[in-house]
Order: C-alpha cells, then sequence, then structure tokens
C-alpha cells in the first residue's frame, strides 16, 4: 500500500464512502464483526487491502487522504461463520457497500458468490473459501454535485396525478428512432416525453431502477430479472440502464421530466434483498452482519420469507432502519424523484413478526421533515400470514387497490352481483379508506399493472400462456378475470376485435371517472400486447416490451380524451369522499346513485344479479369549504348490457351536456335531452352546464 494511501481514523457518518474535497472516508455498519478490511481497486482490476482502524459503536470507519471519485473499492469481512447462530461471515467474498451509490456492473452468476461450497453434503453449513471478486461489481466513489439549477421536487397533490407505470429499458427498447433506447437518457427523451405529455400523465412510476442482480435459476436458463426486484443495492441507480455509468445520466432523465411537468417515483423493494435464502449468494447484507440485517427464523440458519423470495430485511434493527431511512432521502434530496411505491409494503410494518400500521418505518417516515412531504404509495400485502392489509396504512400512504382491478374487470365481463361493488370502487372505496382523516385519493386505482395481463391481453385472452418463462406455465395467478370474447388471443374477426375495443375503452373510461388515484401501465393506450404472458417478469425481449410499432391510434386518442375530462372535472378527483349526504348550499346531496329511469337503486336493484347498468350523479362533495367549492355535476352512466334509454336528472338552473361516449370515435359535446340513448356496453358521462 503506497504512502498516498495512508488510512486515519476518519469519522462514524455518514455512512458509506464520501469525498470531502482532501481524500474519502469510508463507514459502514457491522454488529457481529471481527475485522472489516476495505479493498481498493486500480484500473487493471488489482486489489489493495487495508483494515478499517476504528470503531464506534457498530459502526467501522477510516478515511484515506488522496483518494478521489471514482475510485472502486468493496469490502471483506471477517467474523464467525456459525449460520445455527445466524452468522455467515467469509472474507473471501468480496462485498458490495450498501451505501455505495455507483456499481460497476452486476454480480456474475457464479458458485464463488456462494459463501458455502455449492453442492457440499452439508450445504450452507460448509464454507467455501474461493475469492469471488472477479465476479462482483465494485462500489465506486461518486461525486453527486449535478447542476439542478431551480429544479426541485413538484409536490402535485394526489387528486391532480393520473401516474403512468413504466419500465426503464421497456419503454424505448423497441424504438430504434430513439438514441440510447433502453437506458434512463431515453427515457426522457423528446418523443417519450411528448407522447406523455399529451396523453395527460402527470407521474411516471418506474419499475425497480435501484441495483438489482439475477436469480441463478434464471440465467441458468438463458433468462435475466427483468422487471428488477432483486435488488442489493438500495443507493446505486441500476447499471445497466447506464450509458456512461455516471449517475448523472439519472438526475439528467429526472430533471427533464420534472422540466415537461412529470413527477418521477420509483417502485422500491426494501422487503428483501437479492441474496436470497440460505442458499442463496453473498453479495452484501449477508457476509457484513446476517443477524442484524435480516429477519431470521427461529432456527437462525434460515429466513423469514414473507416476501416469497427466500428472505426478509429486519427493520426492527435500528442500523437497518437507518439505511433504509438514508436510502429514501438519498433519492429525493440528492436525486430529486418525487416519491415511491414499496413493494410488498406489509413486510416493512412487520414488527417481530406482525403487521403494526404504527411500525417504526411508518413512523420514522411519518415525522421525517424530507420524506413525509413526497408521495407515498404501499403495495398493501406480502405472502405471510396476515398479510393482506389494504385500506390499513396510515396517511399520508396511499395504497394500490387491487380490489377495484378485480372488481372493475369483473363487472365489465359480465360477472354477476357486482353493481354494488362497482359502485363502491367508483366512490373510492370509502369502507377501505375514509378513516383516520384519510383523502379519498388514497386508493390508487387501476385496471392493469406489471404484474398480470395488459389491458389488450385482458380482453384476448382466457387464460395466461406464460411456458417462456420456462416453468411450464405454473407460474403467474390464474385469477386474471380475463374474457377473450371469443378467441383466444389475436384475430382477424371484425366483430371479436370491435367488442375488444369497445372494452377496453369501458375499462379506462370507467378508471377515469372514479374517485381515487389512476395508474395507467404504459403500453395500454397503444394496445400492447405480451402475448397472454401475465408474468412476464423473465422478459427483457419484445414480449415484455411496450410494442409502439402495434400502437392503436383510435384507442390512443380516446385514452387522452377521457385523461382530459378527468382533468377538467374536478368533481371526479376530489380529496373528501362521497357519501351521498346534502350539501350545505343546496341541499342536494354529492352523489345520488340512479337507475335507467331515472328512480334512486332500491335494495332490490343492488342486490339483483342481473343488474348491468348503474348511473352516478356526482357533485363537490358535502363539508367542502365555499373557497373550494365548484358548481356544477357530472352525471356517469355505467352500461354492460343492452342498449337502453336513461333519464337525465332534472337541470332547472343548467343544461346536461353529453361530453364522453366510449361509443363513440370522435370528441362529443352535444345537448342532452331528458331521455337519453345509451348504447350497448359503453359509458357516457354528461356534464351540467350554466
Amino acid at each position: 500500500m503506497t504512502q498516498r494511501h495512508a488510512m486515519t481514523a476518519g469519522h462514524p457518518t455518514p455512512l458509506g464512502a464520501t469525498f470531502d474535497g482532501a481524500g474519502v472516508n469510508f463507514a459502514i455498519f457491522s454488529q457481529h464483526a471481527d475485522r472489516v478490511v476495505l479493498c481498493l481497486f486500480d484500473d487493471k482490476n488489482r486489489e489493495t487491502r487495508v483494515d478499517l482502524p476504528e470503531r464506534d459503536g457498530h459502526v467501522w470507519h477510516g478515511h484515506i487522504e488522496g483518494l478521489r471519485p471514482g475510485q472502486r473499492y468493496g469490502y471483506r469481512v471477517h467474523g464467525p461463520y456459525r449460520p445455527h447462530e445466524g452468522h455467515r461471515f467469509n472474507p473471501n467474498k468480496l462485498l458490495i457497500d450498501p451505501y455505495a451509490k455507483r456499481l460497476t456492473g452486476s454480480p456474475r452468476a457464479h458458485d464463488a458468490l456462494m459463501g458455502y461450497r455449492a453442492g457440499h453434503h452439508d450445504a450452507d453449513l460448509s464454507f467455501d473459501r474461493r475469492d469471488s471478486a472477479q465476479h462482483m461489481p465494485k462500489s465506486v466513489v461518486v461525486d453527486p454535485s449535478f447542476a439542478w439549477g431551480e429544479d426541485r421536487p413538484l409536490h402535485r397533490p394526489l387528486s391532480e396525478t393520473v401516474i403512468y407505470e413504466a419500465h426503464v429499458k421497456g419503454m424505448t427498447a423497441g424504438r430504434p428512432d430513439i438514441a440510447h433506447r433502453g437506458s434512463y437518457l431515453a427515457m426522457a427523451s423528446e418523443p417519450v416525453l411528448d407522447h406523455l405529455t399529451r396523453l395527460g400523465v402527470t407521474a411516471i412510476e418506474l419499475l425497480p431502477v435501484h441495483a438489482f442482480a439475477d436469480d441463478r435459476f434464471l440465467t441458468d436458463k438463458g433468462l435475466t430479472n427483468y422487471w428488477g426486484y432483486m435488488s442489493y443495492g438500495f443507493f446505486a441507480p441500476e447499471p445497466r440502464y447506464m450509458q456512461t455509468g455516471e449517475i448523472a445520466e439519472f438526475q439528467q432523465m429526472v430533471a427533464r421530466f420534472h422540466k415537461a411537468g412529470i413527477e418521477v417515483i420509483l417502485d422500491v423493494v426494501y422487503n428483501h434483498t437479492a441474496e436470497g435464502n440460505q442458499l442463496g449468494p453473498t453479495l452484501s447484507f449477508r457476509g457484513l452482519d446476517n443477524a442484524a440485517y435480516y429477519r431470521l427464523a427461529d432456527d437462525p440458519r434460515y429466513y423469514v420469507n414473507d416476501a416469497g423470495t427466500g428472505n426478509v430485511l429486519n427493520l426492527d434493527s435500528p442500523f437497518t432502519l437507518r439505511l433504509v431511512m438514508d436510502s429514501l432521502r438519498y433519492w429525493v434530496q440528492v436525486m430529486h424523484v418525487d416519491g415511491f411505491r414499496f413493494d410488498l409494503a406489509s413486510v416493512l410494518g412487520r414488527t417481530r413478526g406482525v403487521f403494526d400500521r404504527d411500525a417504526p418505518l411508518f413512523r420514522a417516515i411519518r415525522q421525517d421533515p424530507v420524506l413525509n412531504r413526497v408521495k407515498l404509495i404501499a403495495e398493501p400485502w406480502d405472502i405471510g400470514e396476515g398479510g393482506y392489509q389494504l385500506g390499513a396504512y396510515p396517511a399520508p400512504f396511499a395504497e394500490w387497490n387491487d380490489r377495484y382491478r378485480d372488481q372493475i374487470r369483473g363487472f365489465w365481463r359480465g360477472d354477476p352481483g357486482l353493481i354494488g361493488k362497482l359502485a363502491k370502487r367508483v366512490a373510492g372505496s370509502a369502507a377501505r379508506f375514509d378513516h383516520d382523516g384519510r383523502p379519498a385519493t388514497s386508493s390508487v386505482n387501476f385496471v392493469a399493472a406489471h404484474d398480470g395481463f395488459t389491458l389488450m391481453d385482458t380482453v384476448s385472452f382466457n387464460d395466461k400462456h406464460n411456458e417462456a418463462n420456462g416453468e411450464e406455465n405454473r407460474d403467474g395467478h390464474n385469477h386474471n378475470l380475463s374474457d377473450n370474447m371469443g378467441a383466444e388471443g389475436p384475430t382477424d374477426d371484425p366483430d371479436i376485435r370491435a367488442a375488444r375495443d369497445r372494452r377496453r375503452r369501458n375499462l379506462i373510461a370507467t378508471l377515469m371517472l372514479s374517485q381515487g388515484t389512476p395508474m395507467l401501465l404504459a403500453g395500454d393506450e397503444l394496445g400492447n400486447s405480451q402475448g397472454g404472458n401475465n408474468n412476464a417478469y423473465a422478459q427483457d425481449n419484445p414480449t415484455g416490451w411496450v410494442d409502439w410499432d402495434g400502437a392503436d391510434p383510435a384507442f390512443l386518442d380516446f385514452v387522452r380524451r377521457v385523461i382530459a375530462f378527468r382533468r377538467a372535472h374536478p368533481i371526479l378527483r376530489q380529496k373528501r369522499f362521497l357519501h351521498s349526504q346534502p350539501r350545505e348550499q343546496d341541499g342536494l346531496p354529492d352523489l345520488f346513485w340512479r337507475r335507467a329511469d331515472g328512480e334512486a337503486m332500491s335494495p332490490d336493484d343492488w342486490n339483483d344479479p342481473d343488474g348491468r347498468l348503474l348511473a352516478a350523479e356526482m357533485r363537490m362533495a358535502s363539508g367542502t369549504p365555499a373557497y373550494a367549492a365548484l358548481p356544477g355535476a357530472v352525471f356517469v352512466v355505467f352500461n354492460n348490457g343492452s342498449a337502453a334509454q336513461v333519464r337525465l336528472p332534472e337541470a332547472p338552473q343548467g343544461q346536461w351536456r353529453r361530453r364522453l361516449d366510449s361509443a363513440r370515435d370522435d370528441d362529443t359535446d352535444l345537448p342532452a335531452r331528458d331521455l337519453e340513448p345509451i348504447a350497448a356496453d359503453s359509458v357516457a358521462a354528461f356534464v351540467l352546464t350554466s
């Protein structure tokens, strides 16, 4: 080791590798280690090892003068290898710094990544002495400064938000006209920004961009972990989406989205890591301090598996909780993102294994002055006991509402007895969310997401077709609530194609006419299909990419129009729930459910298994203060039956106009009569004008 690399004490904070102008401070947590070795790599990948000299509590640290941004490094950690006690230290394994802001690449699948001898009769109780360094990416010291100018997170309220869920690579991999396709830079290219702004999207929710690893069982089959739900670096952007390897590419993407008025939300995976169960690789946390970072079973050799991926992080541990909080703040403060969608968030709410809506992470986020101002969205379930917690999260969390998806799909498929469920979902799922002061925007409504059928496949396939995943079509859920309309998959039959088109319109129209926060799946507005694959997590190919060439212009235009209609009518996107309560200013109820003849729905109507038509008259919610009140009303008809005549409500001080109709291909703005024709299988919306 040269003199210019002389180690001094340094500081225990901040954690990670921090360039201070004179050199780099290294600080890393390990409660149970005996020795922590910093490994420095030069341009020829030659390794220099030096012990971190100081330990404050459970943080090991040291400073090396003269090191600069771009320096590559890793760790080797010494300690007991006693799996039955929860300890799996193995200094033969090069470890990623959990706080690394940049990585040189991804782990390359190899038995040397295992802390045990793969294939040994003692399995993970054995000990492997092979050096893993040549198969591991290196952590990189960064200078995170970036010329942001006036850019800041946008902080748009959920009542003005339309979310677009997209995959960084999949969004542009099929666009040869875009430079650097499949990258962060391509994601915020002019063609993509123009498409999203014309569509009316206000926030883009990116599938995981934290550095992730490929599962060995996928690479052995020639596949990759396309979706990225196997994080192991919670500060580093995934390198495979970069062109130069510099984190500035991600920052440039965010800045361009913000300039276009679009927020950036990250799908984050803090519930588990890519290291898997006891037979998984040793990449970082397992080798740093397995017993501290993970929730272990009664026999600490094994892992609690509420995420279904082999392990879960132990958020009862202060340093693991600190890791997550530091990561979240980093992405807001340094990378300027506007919010987070928490994968399998029920894991994050488990304290000593039991879900608690006041769990340490939720409390920490809610009191944090950086994080309590950004968008927070929970996927409100995991696979553990008591894991389904839809509606149980505290404000300001919003939640993915899978009940909305299932019951709206079921209604339009023609399943019996869903009129009442349709009404509840259109009104914002108040029974789930209207408590503890939570707003009606708490329900994130969707009819398709990355996990499951696309919108086109929902109307084109009765069954999943996941054979390409190599699991004999056993993977992916079977409860798709789909309907192929008479032919499995693509067809040239004009009647079937027309029926599919109408149902897609009805599903999207229902989504945009419902209280709550709507979310679109990337490509659904184009008619994107995955060939019936409802679990395309391993399909980094045209199956999983957005198909721009096959775009349906007429349907795209309809989606634009219905989003614009929602934006133009705040009555459809209120913070307060509609409970059919009379309003102080005029005594009219804020929500009135009607039959086709204009009369109020009766108990028999609600319980009619053959009910196919429901009309809703909506106004500003009762209790809305005068400064926020808006005049007028919106009257919406959902008809999954034959053509009907619908009587509109009386309008003594105005006129109803038909402004939206899923049965028409063009813009609609027609004066309405007392009795209006509603086409079969359609959605129509009327606006009360003065």
